[in-house]
């Protein structure tokens, strides 16, 4: 259905890995101490930082807390290729990339990729890792809203997955994305919806019973209906142009796309062109 990478991403992982990094971080928040600190930007939940900055150094081990964000980048890289009509040459701003796992995959499809996160360990992270595998993009850290005052309309496609619910104010983060993009460029969102299933899914199961990712990863009350993100995207110059589910099946052990989006979707936006 959607278009293969060219190349499969091959995450370099050894058991020194989170060693390495754990000491580099701690290098860093010792040079930190002695450095003069910015001001916190408004639109940033300090406790969901601490919640990746303290697994960051496990971000690329594909069995470990991340594992479910490795396995379904296949199916969010092929979505958006396929969407925004293929990804080489283009300008890509990855918004909230973490450890830089959809960053880097779309950085071998031939893009200019910028990733933008506000945690210090997983942006370490990705670039270490980026080192490593020889993987040429950059990474900035930056709230979306202080780089699109610097870089309207800079971007081709920019990209803000399963970053939403873990901010104090989405709708800025969707009006900062419609900002950074080009007329007629993509912007692509995704996160999850707020009801009961959702909650049973991804809180109770994911967390508790499957163990997929760590305790208190979701909140389920910062979820977002899709009737909630289309309104602040109407509020945009973007415009709708799909919307699709995200689905796990536990007896499979597989991820799937597929139309229902009671939990896990993504949305693909397109900025409308001067008329």
């Amino acid at each position: 259905m959607f278009g293969k990478p060219n190349s499969p991403v091959r995450p370099l992982y050894s058991p020194l890995t989170p060693v390495i990094l754990d000491a580099l971080a701690k290098k860093g928040v010792e040079a930190s101490m002695n450095a003069e600190k910015p001001p916190v930007a408004h639109n940033v939940d300090l406790e969901e930082i601490a919640k990746f900055e303290a697994v960051a150094s496990r971000w690329w081990d594909t069995e470990g807390e991340f594992k479910p964000l490795h396995r379904i980048n296949p199916l969010r890289l092929g979505y958006i290729a396929e969407r925004a009509g293929g990804l080489f040459g283009k300008k890509v701003l990855d918004v909230g990339c973490g450890g830089g796992i959809l960053s880097e995959s779309m950085a071998r499809e031939g893009a200019n990729v910028t990733g933008l996160d506000m945690g210090a360990e997983p942006l370490a992270v990705a670039r270490l890792h980026a080192l490593e595998s020889g993987v040429e993009l950059n990474y900035v850290q930056q709230t979306v809203e202080e780089h699109a005052a610097q870089n309207a309309g800079a971007y081709d496609v920019v990209t803000c997955m399963e970053m939403l619910e873990h901010v104090p104010d989405p709708r800025s983060v969707v009006q900062a994305c419609a900002q950074l993009v080009k007329p007629g460029g993509h912007v692509f969102f995704s996160t999850l919806n707020r009801n009961a299933k959702s909650w049973l899914m991804a809180v109770v199961g994911a967390e508790y019973v499957l163990r997929m990712v760590p305790k208190g990863t979701h909140d389920a009350k910062k979820f977002i209906r899709p009737s909630e993100l289309l309104g602040w995207v109407d509020e945009t110059p973007l415009e709708e142009r799909h919307i699709i589910g995200l689905h796990y099946n536990p007896l499979t052990n597989r991820f799937k796309l597929a139309p229902s989006v009671d939990v896990n979707y993504m949305l693909h936006t397109q900025a409308k062109k001067p008329s």
